[in-house]
């Protein structure tokens, strides 16, 4: 689905070559500093590579229009935007930012809660919520945007340990369900030992490791 050859960014990152395949959890993992976070916002074109090629879906990414991509690839950051308005109004936001016309009604929008482990009411003030509270609401956010890729930057890094393992475990449920593609930095291996199909480990902007799970 996406191929890197050759990636140079700045002096963060420096990848010779990376797969990433379809309809797969791939988790990204590595020390604090090592370029994950760079790593994954070349995947929708948040940041443009210096030199080589990085392939979308056999084009190259270059020419892929960025507006279209990131509606077919988005990023949940590792600290998410949280808007003015209830909680229904945030989860909403998303599919008006993208201009999709989708008609969702209460309940869909309260399984969208239940994906995340959220348990608010849609008329609750969204910024008077808590900070994993907020961070589960903007993943709901992006759930709704129904992409083919999701791109997770620490989406559990606000979240007690059982809460996260919930909701990870929720959110890949969401992914095998429904076919899509999830790529997520995590920061923790127990983490993507347990919910992932691939896993990259990157040191100093280089990939150490790429392929199943390393113990198995």
């Amino acid at each position: 689905m996406f191929s890197f050859e050759n990636v140079k960014y700045k002096n963060i990152l420096n990848i010779e070559n990376l797969h990433i395949e379809k309809n797969k959890v791939t988790c990204i993992v590595g020390e604090s500093g090592s370029g994950k976070t760079t790593l994954l916002k070349l995947f929708n074109k948040l940041i443009s590579p210096d030199s080589g090629i990085i392939k979308y879906m056999d084009k190259y990414m270059k020419e892929v229009d960025s507006v279209e991509l990131r509606r077919e690839v988005v990023m949940l950051p590792q600290s998410p935007a949280i808007y003015e308005g209830t909680v229904k109004e945030n989860l909403l936001i998303g599919l008006k930012f993208s201009e999709k016309k989708d008609v969702v009604d209460d309940n869909n929008l309260k399984e969208i809660l239940k994906e995340v482990n959220l348990n608010k009411e849609l008329d609750e003030d969204a910024e008077k919520i808590s900070g994993g509270e907020q961070q589960r609401l903007a993943l709901g956010r992006i759930i709704l945007l129904d992409p083919n890729v999701y791109l997770l930057d620490e989406p559990s890094s606000a979240l007690d340990e059982e809460t996260e393992h919930l909701v990870i475990e929720k959110m890949v449920e969401h992914v095998r369900k429904t076919n899509k593609t999830l790529i997520m930095v995590t920061h923790t291996k127990r983490i993507a030992e347990e919910f992932g199909d691939n896993i990259i480990e990157v040191k100093k902007g280089k990939i150490l490791y790429q392929g199943g799970i390393a113990n198995e």
